[in-house]
């Protein structure tokens, strides 16, 4: 199976529809943005990944999985080495049992599943219904559904559009900074009215929900990969005041920044 290339991949996954299908990788395989006639699991160890769906990134933190609905349009990028890739897809002649299977989204991942993941490991390929390893992978299947919490709504808008395009990217450099939609639009030689209704237009949120979430994206990140305090943290995401960057963080996700880094550490 190693000497397969992206688009065998693609094809092997659905092959057989009843198999469960098992693909763990030690670095990021660029898959095109794709859909599959199964339901995916992906769980990244370590480092911080982000699922594309449409004009919309979806940020996927240490100790959190992201189930994929079948026939969904996406694509996973890692934006931080992991030091494994794992991903399960399964078949779907029992997705109506629960409407888990139905929508996208991420959750964070519980002792048990851990393990589970963790185990199937030793697993590559087609897993079929005749195996006596398909038992274990139909318990983890449901365990998905009986385990569901809470979805994390993190996500950051993307877009291809030449004029927004590198505001964004001037954001992402500086989100630390006092940034206003009167500073930024002048630095891109625009009027506040002409900034506004792009973002309006062309992501659905205004210029400062954008803000807002970019830099809650920036603090997981920085969660994630620093020893930093939350007030440090805070700081360095261009929040004047701890108080100011949780309430923030709370709107976003609705648990405290405390909380969070309890569900990652």
């Amino acid at each position: 199976m190693e000497q397969l290339t992206t688009q065998e991949y693609l094809i092997q996954i659905d092959k057989h529809p009843k198999s469960v299908y098992v693909l763990h990788e030690r670095t990021e395989r660029r898959f095109p943005v794709h859909h599959h006639a199964k339901g995916q699991i992906t769980y990244v160890e370590g480092g911080v990944a982000y699922l594309h769906v449409d004009d919309t990134a979806y940020i996927i933190p240490a100790r959190h999985y992201v189930w994929v609905p079948c026939g969904l349009n996406h694509f996973l990028k890692v934006r931080h080495s992991a030091s494994a890739i794992r991903s399960i897809y399964f078949y779907t002649y029992d997705d109506d049992s629960s409407p888990f299977y139905s929508r996208m989204g991420i959750y964070p991942v519980n002792n048990l599943l851990h393990e589970m993941m963790i185990y199937t490991g030793q697993w590559r390929g087609h897993i079929h219904p005749e195996s006596r390893h398909y038992s274990f992978f139909t318990a983890l299947k449901n365990l998905l559904s009986v385990s569901e919490t809470q979805n994390l709504p993190i996500v950051l808008p993307t877009t291809q559009n030449d004029r927004l395009q590198p505001v964004l990217q001037y954001l992402d450099t500086y989100a630390a900074q006092l940034l206003t939609l009167s500073t930024v639009s002048q630095k891109f030689g625009l009027s506040e009215r002409t900034l506004s209704r792009l973002f309006q237009s062309t992501l659905s949120m205004s210029f400062l929900q954008y803000l807002k979430q970019l830099r809650m994206v920036k603090a997981v990140e920085l969660m994630l990969q620093t020893d930093l305090t939350l007030s440090q943290i805070a700081f360095a995401t261009g929040y004047g005041s701890i108080s100011a960057f949780s309430n923030t963080f709370y709107q976003q996700t609705q648990m405290r920044p405390s909380e969070f880094l309890h569900t990652i550490k």
